[in-house]
C-alpha cells in the first residue's frame, strides 16, 4: 500500500510540473523576423557604442540564420574583434582562424590576419593594457609568439596590405621582446648560480634573435656566466665582442651609481671589476624592485 502512495505521489508531481512548464511564457527573441540587413545594423550600432556582448551576439545570430552572402562574411569579422574588445581572447582567435580558412580569398582577409597578430600581441595584458603598455618581456612568450607568427603571415602573403606597415614594426618590436623574454629567464638562472643554464639561455636569445637590442643584454650574462664557470677565454672573447658592438656599453665603462639618498659627492662606478672580469650589473632605478 505504501508503495503504491508513493507511487501515485510522484505522478501527481510529474504532471504538475509538466503543466506548470506549458504556463510559463515563451522567452521572446526579439531579433524574430528581422532581416540580415537589420540584424547587422543594429550588430555594427552595439559595437560602436561598446555593448560587444550584445554584438558579439547579434553577429552569431545573422550568421546563424544567414549563413551565405556579404553580411555573414563580415559579421564574421566583426563579431571576432567585438570579442576582442569584450576580452574574449580565445573567442576572437577561433573565429578568426574560422575566416581564414573558410574564405582565404577574400578582400578582407589579410585584416582578419592583422587582427589576429593584436588580439594575440595584446593578450593577458586585460583591462590595465589599454591604459599602461606592460614589458612584453616578461609575459609568457606563447601569445607574444603567436603574434609574430600572424604578422609574418600577413607580410608574407600581402605585403601590399595597408597592415604590413604597422605589422612589420610589430615584427621588429616582438623580436626583441622575445629575445629580452631569454635575457630575463638567462638572468634568472645566473643570479641561482646555475650558470651553464643562464649560458645556454644568452646562447638561445642571440641565436634565435640577432640584431636585436637585447642582444648587448644577452652579451652580458653570457660573459658572467663563461666568467663564473672559469672559462676565461670565451669570458674574453665574448667580451672582445661587446667591445665591437657596443664600445660604451654601461656593461663595459660601468655607469655612475649613487645611493638614492646621495644626491652630491664623488661618484661611484659599477659594471667592470678591478681585475677586467666581469663586474656587477648596472644598478636598477630605485623604483625598480624585480
Amino acid at each position: 500500500m505504501t508503495a503504491t502512495v508513493r507511487t501515485l505521489a510522484l505522478a501527481i508531481v510529474a504532471a504538475v510540473l509538466t503543466a506548470g512548464c506549458g504556463l510559463l511564457p515563451e522567452m521572446k527573441d526579439e531579433t524574430s523576423g528581422w532581416s540580415a540587413d537589420r540584424l547587422y545594423r543594429v550588430a555594427h550600432d552595439s559595437m560602436l557604442e561598446g555593448n560587444y556582448t550584445r554584438a558579439v551576439r547579434l553577429f552569431e545570430s545573422l550568421e546563424a540564420r544567414f549563413p551565405y552572402g556579404r553580411y555573414a562574411q563580415q559579421a564574421m569579422l566583426e563579431s571576432a574583434y567585438a570579442s576582442y574588445r569584450a576580452n574574449e581572447v580565445p573567442t576572437a582567435i577561433s573565429t578568426l582562424d574560422r575566416f581564414i580558412r573558410t574564405y582565404p580569398n577574400h578582400p578582407n582577409v589579410d585584416y582578419a590576419h592583422y587582427l589576429k597578430g593584436i588580439v594575440n600581441f595584446r593578450e593577458d595584458q586585460g583591462i590595465l593594457g589599454y591604459v599602461y603598455e606592460f614589458d612584453l618581456s616578461e609575459r609568457d612568450p606563447k601569445s607574444m609568439k603567436d603574434a609574430f607568427a600572424a604578422f609574418k603571415e600577413l607580410v608574407a602573403k600581402f605585403p601590399d596590405s595597408r597592415y604590413a606597415e604597422d605589422a612589420t614594426q610589430r615584427m621588429v618590436y616582438l623580436s626583441n621582446a622575445l629575445s629580452m623574454y631569454e635575457v630575463h629567464v638567462a638572468r634568472y638562472y645566473y643570479n641561482r648560480g646555475a650558470h651553464v643554464a643562464a649560458a645556454s639561455r644568452a646562447q638561445a636569445s642571440l641565436l634565435l634573435y640577432p640584431r636585436t637590442p637585447a642582444n648587448e643584454h644577452a652579451l652580458d650574462v653570457l660573459m658572467r656566466s663563461y666568467d663564473k664557470l672559469g672559462l676565461t677565454q670565451l669570458r674574453d672573447d665574448t667580451r672582445e665582442i661587446m667591445a665591437k658592438t657596443w664600445p660604451n656599453s654601461p656593461y663595459l665603462v660601468g655607469v655612475p651609481a649613487k645611493p638614492w639618498w646621495q644626491f652630491w659627492g664623488r661618484e661611484l662606478y659599477v659594471g667592470v671589476d678591478a681585475a677586467g672580469g666581469a663586474g656587477p650589473a648596472p644598478p636598477k632605478p630605485w623604483w625598480q624592485f624585480w
